[in-house]
């Protein structure tokens, strides 16, 4: 893809609006590049654009997997190329705004092939996962793939999980897999690389202040939703910030109030994870934006 224009930033940072904006004056479409927002039920809590939103300007891969299914890079790198080949994403801008930052980076750069896994590995590691836990896992991948172990924390349960299956189904580290790369999506010269970079103090209030507007806006109900569900709490989906602390609140664990500010410090983590990643993963093409820094991408 020509003129492509990536926009990344921690959560609650204005991005989407900025997306708006862009896709707006190129007359371009905006293309999901988060990993939460992927997924259904959990509109409000992913902060998903609105309904107006999405009429201004058309929309793509927002809400389209459900919660049971564990998305990842490769399946979201998929839908993309699908867009590619269906012809939506040719003759205008793309603007490809979130928060995952390997999404960025398998767009930008490229990733490896990943084996089929069979549904009968799947399903026999997910159970162990929930039998055994994320850090016996751990030491069996330890056993059986020390390499990979050394790089994951035992309590990661999904990465375990990952590394294992694709061991089990095709024999091969899921390093080795990993070394080779494929090809990258876009065409870098003509891309237009964004991050933003809020002020810290800013940013915290901007998250207190979202998650209160989600309650407004029936992020309960969307708790209630998921939980009705009956997934597995290992899913993507069921980490989402907001998920476990509601839950534990309608389940009298906890009150609202404690329940609320948790979300809100979880939300504050996340997002420094976030600014700690792009700082350090995103290269010199980079135009890094603070509010009310101009965008020379618009010129």
């Amino acid at each position: 893809m020509k003129n492509a224009i990536l926009i990344a930033g921690p959560t609650a940072s204005g991005k989407s609006a900025l997306a708006l904006d862009i896709a707006e004056r190129k007359g371009g479409v905006i293309v999901n590049t988060d990993s939460m927002q992927g997924y259904s039920v959990l509109d409000v809590l992913t902060a998903r654009p609105s309904a107006a939103e999405t009429a201004r300007v058309p929309h793509y891969l927002y809400g389209h997997v459900h919660p049971s299914t564990a998305y990842s890079t490769g399946a979201w790198l998929r839908d993309v190329t699908g867009l590619i080949a269906e012809g939506i994403l040719s003759g205008r801008p793309a603007v490809f705004v979130g928060g995952t930052g390997l999404y960025f980076r398998a767009l930008a750069e490229g990733i490896s092939d990943m084996p089929d896994i069979p549904p009968s590995v799947r399903e026999r590691w997910r159970y162990e996962l929930k039998e055994q836990g994320a850090e016996r896992l751990h030491l069996i991948l330890m056993h059986q793939d020390s390499a990979v172990a050394m790089q994951i924390r035992p309590t990661d349960g999904q990465r375990i999980v990952r590394a294992l299956e694709v061991l089990d189904a095709s024999g091969r580290s899921i390093l080795e897999w990993q070394a080779a790369r494929g090809q990258p999506l876009i065409d870098r010269d003509s891309a237009g690389f964004l991050v933003i970079e809020p002020d810290r103090g800013e940013l915290v209030a901007r998250i207190g202040a979202r998650f209160d507007q989600m309650l407004d806006k029936g992020a309960l109900d969307e708790v209630r939703q998921l939980m009705a569900l009956d997934l597995d709490p290992n899913l993507p989906a069921m980490k989402a910030i907001g998920v476990r602390e509601l839950q534990a609140a309608m389940a009298g664990h906890m009150g609202f109030p404690e329940a609320i500010e948790r979300a809100k410090i979880a939300t504050r983590q996340y997002a420094k994870r976030q600014t700690t990643w792009f700082k350090h993963q995103l290269g010199p093409e980079w135009q890094r934006l603070r509010p009310g820094e101009k965008w020379s991408i618009l010129d």
